[in-house]
C-alpha cells in the first residue's frame, strides 16, 4: 500500500474533511469564475449601439436596450445612470457611484471569503493533523523501547506529514485563486468607472426632450465616446 493510501486509511479522521474541504473549495472557484464570465460586459460591441439608440430614439429606449442586454455594466450601472437622468448629471453621478460601491462590487466579493477562509483552516487542520499524529507515534516509541522494535514506528513519522502537506496542497491554489479574484475586481471596477463617465458624456450632449444630439461638451472629441481598447 502506498504511504499516501495508507494516510487516508489510518488518519481518516483528518484526511476525509481535508479531501471534503478542497472539493468544496474547487466548486467555489469554478463557481465564482462562472459568475465572473457573465459580469463582463463587450463595451466596444454594445456602446455604439446604446449610442444610436440614445441619440434616435432617446433616454427611454436606450433604458430599454440596456436592460435586455447581458452583463453587469449595461444591465445594472447604466439603467441606474438613466433611470435618474432627469435630476440632472449629478444625480446620475451619484446613482452610478451607488450602485458601484454598495451592489455591484459586493455581489463580485460573493464566494471570496469562504473560498480564502478554506485555504487558511485547510493548513491549520493540516498542522494539528500532523501534530496529533506524530504525539500518537511517539508515544508508541516510548512504550515500544521496553523491548519492541522502536524502528518500526519510524515510518509514521512520515505518514504524519501527509496532514500537512495535503493542507498546503489545498491552501496555497485557494490564496493565490483569492488575489486573483480580488485583482480582477479592481481592475472591473476601474472599466465601470469609465463607462460611467461615457454615459454622462453621451447624456450631457443629447437636447433635452428630444433624443437629438446638442452641442458637443467642450473638450470632447467624438473619439472619446468610443471605449478604449
Amino acid at each position: 500500500m502506498s504511504p499516501f493510501l495508507k494516510f487516508l486509511t489510518e488518519d481518516w479522521y483528518f484526511a476525509i474533511p481535508m479531501i471534503l474541504m478542497s472539493l468544496t473549495a474547487l466548486t467555489l472557484v469554478f463557481w465564482r469564475i462562472f459568475l465572473n464570465a457573465n459580469a463582463k460586459s463587450d463595451i466596444g460591441e454594445f456602446l455604439p449601439i446604446f449610442q444610436q439608440k440614445l441619440e434616435r430614439e432617446g433616454i427611454e429606449s436606450a433604458l430599454r436596450y440596456c436592460r435586455s442586454q447581458q452583463g453587469i455594466i449595461p444591465r445594472r450601472l447604466f439603467p441606474a445612470g438613466l433611470e435618474t437622468s432627469k435630476q440632472g448629471l449629478a444625480a446620475m453621478r451619484r446613482a452610478m457611484a451607488n450602485a458601484i460601491e454598495l451592489e455591484i462590487v459586493p455581489e463580485l466579493n460573493f464566494l471570496l471569503p469562504p473560498i480564502l477562509a478554506i485555504g487558511k483552516i485547510a493548513t491549520m487542520v493540516g498542522l494539528l493533523g500532523t501534530v496529533i499524529s506524530m504525539t500518537n507515534t511517539f508515544n508508541k516509541i516510548q512504550e515500544a523501547q521496553g523491548g519492541g522494535n522502536v524502528t518500526s514506528h519510524a515510518g509514521a513519522i512520515g505518514l504524519a506529514l501527509y496532514a500537512t502537506a495535503l493542507g498546503l496542497v489545498t491552501a496555497i491554489p485557494l490564496v493565490f485563486a483569492h488575489v486573483l479574484f480580488k485583482a480582477w475586481i479592481a481592475q472591473f471596477e476601474v472599466k465601470m468607472k469609465n463607462a460611467a463617465q461615457k454615459l454622462l458624456v453621451l447624456v450631457q450632449a443629447v437636447r433635452p426632450g428630444t433624443g437629438q444630439l446638442g452641442a458637443k461638451p467642450a473638450g470632447v472629441e467624438p473619439a472619446a465616446m468610443s471605449p478604449r481598447k
